[in-house]
């Protein structure tokens, strides 16, 4: 790499992060980007600008993308109205889509249940929407895995849920904590999977970086 290159690379020396997600805090920092936390007033789900009730008939790809979208606008908004030092804002969105079903975060534990007894011997798709607001520039990207669960007994479902573990996770599971002893196959972006894709997220702010 060369000295311009390398320049390049390092023009965005921190970026904010528009989501209180530890899992997506920490692929960030194992992905070497810097970043600082850009929270909302409230959950997502209980903030109108960034409300996550799907709309009728809307398939799960662009339910994940408008949700990331809205998140990384609403971001770079907070930016401009805290009077924030300007950097890109990168928001991200989760889902699971099950027949044509959009499954997000467990409303309680007897529905993370339910959402598990679903996923049960068969397989989901796990869909991650990324967008990163710049200037007057809005970039997205999605990505697209597969998962496969193994037949679960119904006492591990439930100590599965007891654990806590599913309650803030779309699709009631998080791949990289004890539901990974659930999963008989995968294909595409483990950490997709996990909340944030980050080949496409690396590609994202490369494009947005040669294009400055």
């Amino acid at each position: 790499m060369n000295a311009q290159e390398d320049k390049r690379m390092h023009r965005f020396p921190r970026i904010y992060l528009a989501s209180r997600s530890p899992r997506r805090r920490e692929l960030l920092a194992q992905a070497g980007i810097a970043f600082e936390a850009l929270p909302f007033r409230a959950s997502p789900r209980d903030d109108p600008e960034t409300d996550e009730t799907p709309q009728p008939g809307e398939r799960a790809e662009d339910y994940v993308l408008r949700l990331a979208r809205a998140k990384a606008r609403f971001g770079l908004h907070l930016v401009q109205m805290r009077n924030h030092a300007v950097r890109p804002v990168l928001a991200a969105d989760t889902t699971l889509e099950v027949d044509g079903d959009i499954i997000g975060k467990p409303a309680d534990t007897e529905d993370a249940v339910a959402i598990l007894r679903r996923l049960s011997g068969r397989a989901h798709r796990v869909l991650t929407g990324v967008a990163v607001a710049w200037q007057e520039r809005l970039e997205t990207a999605l990505s697209v895995s597969e998962v496969r669960f193994r037949i679960l007994e119904e006492a591990e479902i439930r100590a599965y849920v007891a654990s806590g573990e599913p309650m803030d996770k779309a699709g009631a599971y998080g791949i990289q904590g004890r539901a990974a002893l659930f999963v008989e196959h995968m294909a595409g972006s483990y950490s997709g999977i996990m909340g944030l894709p980050l080949c496409e997220t690396g590609m994202i702010l490369q494009v947005l970086r040669t294009a400055t």
